[in-house]
C-alpha cells in the first residue's frame, strides 16, 4: 500500500514488451548514469537506484564525484563481513540485513549491492574484509540470512562477486584457472546456497575470467549453472565496468550493464541484432528481467520515504560488534578486567582513540556516529579505575617514534594492566590492491615489545580486516582479542568485552596461520601472465591445514569465552538413506561456568572410504546456543544429501558413495569434543563406462565387471591381470588398448557391445 492508502502500481510487462522499440529495449539494459537504471517516461517505466552497501548504505548524493567513490549520505556502519562472519549468528545477520534494508528504503535505494560471498583463498586478498569466510557452507548460510533480512524490507540484494573473484591484483582481467570439481565444491556453493535459500533480486557477475572466459560472457556460469541448475529467477548485473563484449555478455545471461556506457553498449546490442549474433528473443528475455526488477521495487518507491531509528541501529551495530570479536587467548583469566579491582589501566595505541572500523573502497560508509574504545572505557569505569592514554605510534607511519614509545613504556610500567590497540592501517588493505605480507606494521610490534617489557600483564586488541600473523609476538602477551573491523559501534563493544559486560562469543571464520608461507595458495597467488592457478584445489583454509596436519596459530572455528561448555550424549539418527540421505545429529551442551554465554556447536563430516581425494573434514552444520550458568540444552543438527556428496566430474553430478562417514562435533576444527560414525547406502550411482575406461574401472562396475571377469577366464591375461605384484599395472590400461594386445580374449566389437549394454547400468 502507498502512503495514501492506494494499491501500488504494477507493470504490465507483456504489454510493455510489445510497446517498447528495439532502441528503447537496448537502452533499458544500460545504466542511465553511475547508479540508476534507464527510465522510459512515455511508457511509465521509472528508473531505480542501486547502491553499495554490504555493511552500510553508501548512497552517493547527486553532486558526488563521477566515479562514485567519494562522499555519501550518513548511514549506520555495521561490522564488515569479516567481523560479522565471526559471530556465526544467522539470526543476527538477518537483523542487520533488515536494518540495512530500512535505511536503503528510506533513501529510495532499490537494490543494495551485497553480500560478497567469495572465498578467502589467500589472506592477502585486499578485499577480504568484505567476504565472510574460507568455508563455503558458513559463507552461504550467513549470506542467505543477510539477503533475507534486506529483502524483507522491499529492497533487493545483489549477490557478488560471482564467481572466483578472490584477489584484487589484475582483478578485471585475470583468469582463475580452476578444475571443475574445485569450482563446484569450493567456489560455487556459497552462491548456490544464497540463491536457493533466499533468491536475491540480482546477482553481480565478477570482473575476472574463469578458465579463460570472462564470467560476464560465460553461458555455463550465468545460464546453465545459475539459472538452469539453481533456479535463479532474478537479474544479472555486471560489476561496475565489468563488460568487455556487450553482445556476448547478453547472450551468456548478463542482463544489465552498469554503470552507463554512454550508449556504447546499447549500440553494440542493436548492431548484434542486425547481423544475427543476437535475436529479438535474447533482448526480450533480458528486458523482461529488468522490468521484473523495476516492478519489484515499485511498492517501496510509491511510498513516502520513511526514516529510520538511528539510535536503534547504532545499538544493533554495537551488539553486532560485540558478537563479532574473537577472544583468541586469555591466560590466567586476565580478562575480563574487573571495573572495581583498583589499579590503573594504561590504554596504548592510536587505534583506541582513532579507530579503524571499516575497509576502504566502494563499501566505505559515512557513519552516523563513531564510538571510540578509549571514550567507552572511561565512561564505563566512571572513575572507578584510572585510565591513562598513550598514542604509542602514528597510524600511517612506518617508523617508530622514540618519544611515543618511551611515553607508552612509562605509562605501562605504572599501570596494573596495559591494553594495547594494534592493527592494520587503511593503506594496508583496500579494494583495488592486495597485501604483500601478513605482518603488523613493524613499529607497532616494536611498541608492543616495549610495553610488555614494562608490564607483562598486557592485553592486545587487534583491528584488521584480514588475517595477520601473531606468532612473532603473541607469546609475550597473556590475552589477545581479535576485533576485525567492528563498524561504528566497535569502540563501545570493545569496552563491553574487556570489562565483561559482554561475554566473547565470536568464532574464527578463517584459520590464522603461523606464517604466510604456510598458507594454501602460497606460490600460486596472485598469478602471472594474466593467469592464476588454483593449484591447491579443494584444500583451502582449514581443509588444507587439517588434511596436512599442519600447525596453525589458531584454527578455524576457534574462540574463547568467559565461561566453559561441556558436550555430552551424542546421538545420531538416520532419517532417510539411499538417493536422498537425511541424518540428524544431536548433542547436549552445558554451560559449566559462572557466566551466561553463547556457544557455537560445529559439526564436521569425514569420508575416510572415499574413492576420490576428499579433505580431512568439512564443516556441514553449526548452531549457536545461549546458556545461563549451569543450563543445558540439546542441540540438533541436520545433514542432508550434500553434506556427504562430492562432485563427480566425469558424470557432471553430485554423488554420495555408500560406506562409513565420520561425524565430529566440537568447538573448532581442532577442538573436537565427540565423534561417531554413520553407515549410508549411498545413492547407487555408477560412473558410465567407455571403451577408454581402464580395466580397473570395468572390473569395478557392478554389471560389466562380472562380464569381463568371465570373458578373461582363468588363464593367460587373467593371471597377469590379477597378479598381486603386477596386476595393478595391467588393470590401469584402458580396455580399448588391451583389446589390441595379442591374445587378449575380448575384441573391440565385443567392447562396443558392452559399452552400449552397460553404459547406463
Amino acid at each position: 500500500m502507498t502512503a495514501a492508502g492506494t494499491t501500488s502500481r504494477r507493470l504490465d510487462i507483456p504489454a510493455l514488451l510489445a510497446a517498447l522499440t528495439r532502441e528503447e529495449k537496448a537502452a533499458l539494459l544500460d545504466g542511465s548514469d553511475f547508479w540508476h537504471t534507464e527510465p522510459v517516461e512515455r511508457l511509465g517505466i521509472p528508473s531505480v537506484m542501486l547502491s553499495d552497501g554490504p555493511h552500510g548504505l553508501r548512497k552517493q548524493p547527486e553532486d558526488g564525484d563521477h566515479l562514485g567513490l567519494l562522499h555519501s549520505v550518513p548511514a549506520t556502519c555495521f561490522p564488515p563481513a569479516a567481523g560479522l562472519a565471526s559471530s556465526w549468528d544467522t539470526a543476527l545477520l538477518t537483523r542487520v540485513g533488515e536494518a540495512l534494508g530500512r535505511e536503503a528504503r528510506a533513501e529510495r535505494v532499490s537494490v543494495l549491492l551485497g553480500p560478497g560471498v567469495n572465498m578467502k583463498r589467500s589472506p592477502l586478498c585486499g578485499r577480504n574484509f568484505e567476504y565472510f569466510s574460507e568455508d563455503p557452507y558458513l559463507a552461504g548460510e550467513l549470506g542467505a540470512a543477510w539477503v533475507e533480512g534486506v529483502q524483507s524490507q522491499g529492497v533487493g540484494a545483489s549477490l557478488k562477486h560471482y564467481v572466483a573473484n578472490n584477489q584484487e591484483t589484475d582483478r578485471m582481467t585475470v583468469s582463475a584457472e580452476i578444475d571443475e570439481r574445485t569450482l563446484r565444491e569450493i567456489y560455487l556453493p556459497a552462491f548456490e546456497a544464497v540463491v536457493t535459500k533466499a533468491q536475491p533480486w540480482t546477482v553481480m557477475s565478477s570482473y575476472n575470467k574463469v578458465n579463460g572466459r570472462y564470467v560476464a560472457e560465460s553461458r555455463e556460469l550465468l545460464t546453465e549453472i545459475l539459472r538452469d541448475g539453481w533456479g535463479f529467477e532474478g537479474l544479472v548485473v555486471s560489476d561496475w565496468g565489468g563488460i568487455e563484449d556487450r553482445p556476448a555478455s547478453l547472450a551468456a545471461g548478463a542482463d544489465l550493464e552498469m554503470p552507463s556506457s554512454g550508449g556504447t553498449g546499447a549500440r553494440a546490442l542493436l548492431d548484434a541484432l542486425d547481423d544475427g549474433r543476437l535475436t529479438e528473443a535474447d533482448l526480450d528475455r533480458a528486458v523482461t528481467r529488468l522490468l521484473t526488477l523495476v516492478d519489484r521495487a515499485l511498492p517501496a518507491l510509491d511510498e513516502a520515504p520513511a526514516g529510520f531509528d538511528a539510535d536503534a541501529h547504532h545499538a544493533l551495530a554495537r551488539e553486532a560488534a560485540a558478537a563479532s570479536a574473537v577472544l583468541l587467548k586469555n591466560e590466567d583469566g586476565l580478562l575480563p578486567l574487573d571495573p572495581d579491582a583498583g589499579g590503573s589501566l594504561a590504554v596504548i595505541g592510536e587505534f583506541a582513540r582513532t579507530p579503524r572500523f571499516q575497509g576502504a573502497g566502494s563499501s566505505q560508509v559515512n557513519p552516523t556516529r563513531v564510538d571510540t574504545a578509549l571514550d567507552a572505557l572511561r565512561a564505563a569505569l566512571d572513575g572507578r579505575r584510572e585510565v591513562t592514554f598513550s598514542p604509542g605510534y602514528v597510524i600511517e607511519s612506518e617508523q617508530a617514534d622514540p618519544e611515543l614509545v618511551d611515553e607508552a613504556f612509562r605509562a605501562a610500567a605504572k599501570a596494573e594492566v596495559a591494553v594495547v590497540f594494534l592493527g592494520l592501517p587503511a593503506s594496508y588493505e583496500s579494494e583495488g590492491f592486495d597485501r604483500t605480507h601478513m605482518e603488523l606494521p613493524a613499529h607497532q610490534v616494536e611498541l608492543l615489545h616495549a610495553v610488555t617489557t614494562a608490564n607483562p600483564r598486557t592485553v592486545v586488541v587487534l583491528s584488521n580486516g584480514s588475517a595477520v600473523t601473531l606468532a612473532p609476538w603473541q607469546d609475550r602477551v597473556p590475552a589477545v582479542l581479535e576485533t576485525w573491523l567492528l563498524g561504528q559501534g566497535g569502540g563501545a563493544a570493545c569496552a563491553d568485552l574487556l570489562l565483561g559486560t559482554a561475554n566473547p562469543s565470536g568464532r574464527l571464520a578463517e584459520t590464522l596461520p603461523l606464517r604466510y608461507e604456510d598458507t594454501p595458495a602460497f606460490g600460486a597467488f596472485p598469478g602471472e601472465f594474466g593467469r592464476v592457478r588454483y593449484a591447491e584445489g579443494l584444500l583451502i583454509g582449514y581443509r588444507w591445514y587439517d588434511t596436512r596436519r599442519a600447525a596453525v596459530a589458531y584454527p578455524f572455528g576457534h574462540g574463547l569465552s568467559y565461561t566453559t561448555y561441556d558436550y555430552s550424549d551424542l546421538v545420531t539418527t538416520v532419517k532417510a538413506d539411499g538417493d536422498d540421505p537425511l541424518v540428524e545429529v544431536s548433542v547436549r551442551v552445558t554451560n559449566t561456568g559462572e557466566r551466561a554465554g553463547s556457544e557455537t556447536v560445529q559439526l564436521y563430516v569425514t569420508d575416510p572410504e572415499a574413492s576420490v581425494q576428499r579433505p580431512e573434514q568439512e564443516l556441514r552444520a553449526f548452531a549457536r546456543v545461549f546458556l545461563a550458568p549451569g543450563e543445558s540444552e540439546r542441540v540438533t543438527l541436520t545433514l542432508t544429501r550434500r553434506a556427504f556428496a562430492y562432485w563427480h566430474e566425469g558424470a557432471g553430478r553430485w554423488t554420495v558413495e555408500g560406506g562409513t562417514f565420520g561425524l565430529r562435533v566440537g568447538a573448532s576444527s581442532r577442538d573436537i569434543r565427540l565423534e561417531t560414525s554413520v553407515e549410508l547406502a549411498g545413492d547407487g550411482f555408477v560412473a558410465p563406462l567407455a571403451a577408454a575406461s581402464t580395466a580397473e574401472q570395468w572390473l569395478g562396475h557392478p554389471a560389466a565387471g562380472p562380464w569381463l571377469r568371465e570373458a578373461l577366464g582363468t588363464e593367460g591375461f587373467a593371471g597377469i591381470m590379477f597378479d598381486p605384484h603386477n596386476g595393478a599395472m595391467m588393470r590401469a590400461i584402458p580396455l580399448s588398448r588391451l583389446v589390441r594386445f595379442p591374445g587378449f580374449p575380448v575384441d573391440a566389437e565385443q567392447v562396443a557391445v558392452a559399452v552400449e549394454k552397460y553404459a547406463g547400468s
